[in-house]
């Protein structure tokens, strides 16, 4: 298990920030050269502990809708366990597909400009492999909150200081007028996040001013809301859990979500349609964590929960950002 000092944790939480600051600004605020913070990011990437750089869109800003499908096999085999993920793998909608341990056994997003591009592709799937779905939950993405990693500096601060948030749980929502060059550089900056400005204009053979003032203008728009880094969890002994919580009075959801955004080990906050009520995201030592939070929201908002369902990640097979 990887142990770091609290310069490579500071380091982490300013790329958890913002990944796409320069090391020369994430040295200002960690206390260390621009040279060094520039080795430690190499070591940490070395060590597997930085897995990658992302950008955090918003769909719905581009006129796309994410879909969530959950799905719990019967009758399962392994052969058949492979063919139906390499199944989903293969599918161009789908942006992530994970065997999951929880209520569910796997989960697939797909990433549509309308509901029915995947309509022949979902036929075939229960043509093929229906029968094998003991259960499957359909949902429609709507928004989230994505909250910094505090816990990796073991300090109290103001969670909702770098809230980075997108669909319509941002006010204001509406489409946002965009055109192919706008989609091949967030296709570039979705695989590399600190993709610098001057190599992004040299692959699409475009000046690096023009490419600067395309992303400053997705950014203004909020097509762009922040820029992230995926860390390898388990490294520390971590893992992501999620929970979905079904409540008994929908009114008391704002103050939920109030609530439990002290915990510093909140990933995200998620909206959806069709499944359920509050969806949320944590970075956890295990099982028992989690349970001990949800007892702790029971007894904060008694007989508000009704019930609650949660998987944590066996193995992601699939994970595209756009």
């Amino acid at each position: 298990m990887e142990k770091l000092n609290l310069k490579d944790k500071k380091i982490l939480y300013e790329l958890d920030i913002n990944s796409r600051q320069s090391f020369r600004g994430i040295g200002r605020k960690v206390g260390l050269s621009k040279d060094i913070v520039a080795s430690r990011v190499k070591n940490l990437q070395d060590k597997g502990v930085i897995l990658k750089y992302y950008t955090v869109f918003d769909y719905l800003r581009l006129g796309l809708t994410l879909l969530r499908f959950y799905f719990k096999f019967q009758y399962i085999t392994s052969e058949i366990r492979e063919e139906i993920i390499s199944h989903f793998v293969k599918c161009e909608y789908s942006t992530s597909v994970g065997s999951i341990e929880g209520n569910y056994d796997l989960v697939v997003m797909m990433l549509v400009k309308n509901d029915a591009d995947i309509y022949p592709f979902w036929q075939k799937t229960l043509d093929k492999f229906g029968d094998y779905f003991a259960n499957r939950i359909y949902s429609v993405y709507m928004g989230e909150s994505i909250y910094t990693s505090l816990f990796l500096l073991d300090e109290k601060e103001d969670r909702t200081k770098y809230i980075q948030r997108r669909g319509i749980f941002k006010l204001g929502w509406e489409k946002v007028i965009h055109d192919d060059l706008d989609l091949k550089i967030l296709k570039i900056l979705a695989f590399n996040a600190r993709m610098p400005t001057i190599e992004i204009a040299k692959e699409l053979n475009l000046s690096a001013l023009t490419i600067n003032n395309r992303i400053k203008k997705l950014i203004e728009s909020e097509i762009i809301t922040g820029f992230k880094v995926i860390i390898n969890w388990s490294n520390f002994g971590y893992n992501f859990y999620k929970v979905d919580l079904f409540l008994r009075d929908h009114n008391k959801i704002h103050q939920i979500i109030k609530y439990i955004e002290r915990n510093p080990h909140l990933f995200t906050v998620d909206f959806t349609l069709g499944y359920a009520d509050l969806e949320l995201e944590f970075i956890l030592k295990n099982l028992n964590q989690l349970h001990e939070i949800i007892e702790n929201l029971s007894c904060k908002f008694p007989k508000i929960i009704r019930n609650y369902t949660y998987f944590t990640f066996i193995k992601v097979h699939k994970f595209l950002i756009l």
